[in-house]
């Protein structure tokens, strides 16, 4: 395993649509594991493959708390099959735009399809922070950030504070 470089905006490789993976072998599951390393590290609750510039449907998630066991999720080719009318407004940050929060508001339920670790097709329902975590990384395989969900104004006052933090750095 290895740790991963995390792309932040205004990178334009964070803006790519990514491609459909044609099967789950030791090749990706490598991938899969320098994700969550990644992740963890970071540290954050989700990773989208193309934030390390990977442009392929790859999610890694935990959204364990820190007093409970990790439990790590793969998602592969994930797709969300249903989304309720009822929405959820929470405060999301992302490992791509560093020290930037604001509320999103998002389905609160979600049914959806991915490949697991082992290439297992799955089917499940998600809601509350798993619903919201889920769509936030899919927006990421869309090439779709948070802060496009946020006013114009706020989405580039966003960039512009990470591009002034990164100057500082």
């Amino acid at each position: 395993m290895a740790l991963r470089d995390i792309l932040v905006v205004p990178d334009p490789v964070l803006k790519q649509v990514s491609a459909p993976v044609a099967a789950v072998d030791d090749e990706l599951r490598a991938l899969m594991d320098d994700m969550l390393e990644t992740m963890y590290a970071a540290p954050g609750i989700g990773l989208a493959a193309i934030q390390i510039g990977v442009p392929k449907r790859v999610i890694v998630m935990d959204i364990a708390r820190q007093d409970e066991p990790k439990a790590p999720r793969y998602f592969v080719n994930p797709q969300i099959l249903w989304a309720s009318e009822e929405t959820l407004p929470y405060e999301e940050g992302c490992l791509s735009v560093p020290e930037i929060y604001d509320e999103v508001e998002r389905p609160a339920r979600v049914k959806l399809r991915y490949l697991n670790y082992q290439g297992e097709t799955i089917e499940e329902e998600a809601e509350g922070l798993y619903a919201v975590c889920i769509q936030h990384e899919m927006d990421h395989l869309d090439g779709v950030l948070f802060i496009d969900h946020l006013s114009r104004l706020k989405r580039e006052q966003a960039v512009k504070k990470v591009k002034k933090q990164a100057k500082a750095a």
